[in-house]
C-alpha cells in the first residue's frame, strides 16, 4: 500500500486545480458511492485528484487506478478494508472497469463499510446497472462528456463565459466580449478542442490512441467480444467514418463486414455507448433511446477529423457538432422536415447561405448558420450552442 500512496501524493503535487469542470458542481459528493463515466480522455482523473487536493486531507484519502500492477496480487476489497483500519475514510477509485469483479468487491465494501466512502471512475461503457452485482441501489452515476466550446474558450484562451440555457441561446443572449474574431475560435474548437489534452504534442495521434484503447480495450471487456469481433468494430467504425451522417442499414452494412444485421446493431450501440458515434432517434413518445435510428454520426467532431483525414464534410461538422454540444443537457430527436427537434422547437444546420424553406410554415423553428458572428430574428449563429455547458 505504501507506493500506492506514494503515487497518489505525486500524481496530486502535479495536478492544476485553476479550471475545474462543470459537473464538479453538480455532483453529490457527500454520497457514500459514487461513479463518474465518460468516454476516455475527456479529464475524469483530473476532476477525482482536484476534488482531493480542494476538499480533502491526504492523511484518510486515498487514490488508486484499478489498471495497477498492485491488482495483479491484490483484491481491492482487502486494499479497502486494510485502509479503513488504518483509519482511511475515503477511496478513489480510477477506471474500475479495469478490475474484473469491480462491481461485487465494491457492493461488498458498500455493505461492510458503512462509514466509508468510494469514488470511482469508468468508461462511458460501464453500466453500474448490470454486472455481477448490482449498485444502481447504492452508487449515483454521473457522466462527463468533452469539452463544450465554452470549456475550450476557457481552458485554451482563459476566456471565462456563463453557461446558456437553451432558452437563453433563442433569445440571442450569448455574447463574447472582448474577442473580435468568435468564428476563429469556434475553428480551432471544432479541429481539435472536445479532449482536454487539446494542448499536448500530437493531438491527432494521441485521439488516434483513445479510439484504438477504446476499440480494443474497453468494448471488448464490456461486451466480452474476441478478436475477430474487435476487428469487425474497427471495420464497422471505418465505413461509419466515411459515410456519416447516414440513415443505417443494418442488413446492407451487415452485407459490406460479413456481419448479422443484428451485430451491427449490437456493435453501434457499444460504441455510442463508449463515446465514439452518437445515434440521432426518432421520438418515441419522448423516451431518449428507445425511438429509432434515424443518422448516425460521429461523437464530436475531433473525431470527424482525425477519422476523415482532416477532410470531413462540412455539413456533417455542422450536424455534428450541433448534436454534441446540446444532447448532454437536452432530449435531441430527428426531425421530419428539418434536421433536429428539441422539446417543442425545430431546427434546420447549414451555412451563412441556408434558406428558410424546410422550416416554412413550423412554428417555433429556427436556422441555425455557421459562418455568422451575429443572429437576429430566428437566426442562430451555431457557435452559440457551445455554451449550453
Amino acid at each position: 500500500m505504501e507506493q500506492l500512496i506514494e503515487l497518489f501524493r505525486r500524481l496530486l503535487r502535479l495536478t492544476d486545480t485553476s479550471y475545474v469542470r462543470y459537473l464538479h458542481d453538480r455532483i453529490d459528493w457527500s454520497s457514500r458511492m459514487l461513479g463518474i463515466v465518460g468516454p476516455r480522455g475527456v479529464g475524469k482523473t483530473t476532476m477525482l485528484l482536484q476534488h482531493i487536493k480542494l476538499y480533502h486531507n491526504v492523511e484518510d484519502t486515498l487514490f488508486v487506478n484499478a489498471d495497477d500492477i498492485y491488482f495483479a496480487e491484490h483484491r481491492l476489497f482487502d486494499l479497502a478494508s486494510d485502509f479503513y483500519k488504518n483509519g482511511g475514510k475515503h477511496l478513489f477509485i480510477d477506471e474500475v472497469h479495469k478490475y474484473q469483479d469491480w462491481s461485487k468487491e465494491l457492493k461488498m465494501i458498500y455493505d461492510y463499510y458503512p462509514d466509508f466512502q468510494v469514488v470511482f471512475t469508468g468508461s462511458s461503457i460501464l453500466d453500474i446497472y448490470k454486472g455481477n452485482a448490482d449498485l444502481s441501489r447504492r452508487a449515483l452515476s454521473y457522466f462527463l462528456p468533452g469539452l463544450s466550446f465554452r470549456e475550450y474558450l476557457i481552458l485554451a484562451k482563459d476566456i471565462r463565459l456563463p453557461v446558456y440555457s437553451l432558452q437563453e441561446i433563442l433569445e440571442q443572449k450569448v455574447e463574447l466580449p472582448g474577442t473580435e474574431r468568435p468564428l476563429a475560435l469556434f475553428k480551432e474548437y471544432l479541429v481539435k478542442g472536445y479532449y482536454p489534452f487539446f494542448n499536448d504534442p500530437g493531438y491527432d495521434m494521441r485521439l488516434r490512441n483513445v479510439i484504438n484503447l477504446t476499440v480494443e480495450n474497453d468494448i471488448p471487456i464490456y461486451a466480452k467480444l474476441n478478436m475477430a469481433s474487435t476487428k469487425k468494430i474497427r471495420q464497422l467504425l471505418y465505413v461509419i467514418a466515411q459515410s456519416v451522417p447516414f440513415k443505417p442499414n443494418f442488413s446492407k452494412i451487415g452485407q459490406a463486414i460479413d456481419l448479422h444485421r443484428n451485430q451491427v446493431a449490437d456493435f453501434l450501440f457499444y460504441l455510442e455507448k463508449a463515446g465514439i458515434v452518437a445515434q440521432l432517434r426518432g421520438t418515441t413518445e419522448g423516451v431518449r433511446l428507445l425511438g429509432k435510428v434515424e443518422k448516425t454520426y460521429l461523437d464530436n467532431t475531433n473525431l470527424a477529423y482525425a477519422l476523415s483525414d482532416n477532410k470531413p464534410e462540412i455539413g456533417n461538422i455542422r450536424e455534428t457538432f450541433f448534436l454534441s454540444q446540446m444532447k448532454i443537457n437536452n432530449d435531441v430527436f430527428s426531425s421530419d422536415k428539418a434536421d433536429f427537434t428539441i422539446d417543442k422547437y425545430t431546427f434546420e444546420v447549414g451555412g451563412q447561405n441556408k434558406q428558410q424553406k424546410q422550416i416554412q410554415g413550423i412554428s417555433d423553428a429556427y436556422v441555425v448558420k455557421d459562418d455568422i458572428e451575429y443572429g437576429h430574428r430566428n437566426i442562430i449563429p451555431l457557435w452559440h450552442f457551445g455554451f449550453n455547458y
